[in-house]
């Protein structure tokens, strides 16, 4: 019987603390961005979601 896997995940944190410190600012920017993303995505969702219902 052979062995599926379906979900790989790693991850890996390599650096100094300099980097660190760069590395939270920027996380502050890459959440804005996620959160403008999703955003963007519920409101697609919702649009072809309400031109569903109008036919």
């Amino acid at each position: 019987m052979p062995l599926e896997i379906r979900e790989l995940i790693i991850k890996a944190s390599v650096g100094d603390e300099e980097n660190a410190s760069r590395s939270a600012a920027a996380n502050g920017d890459e959440q804005d961005r996620e959160q403008a993303m999703v955003q963007s995505c519920v409101e697609a969702v919702l649009e072809i979601l309400k031109q569903r219902t109008e036919r």
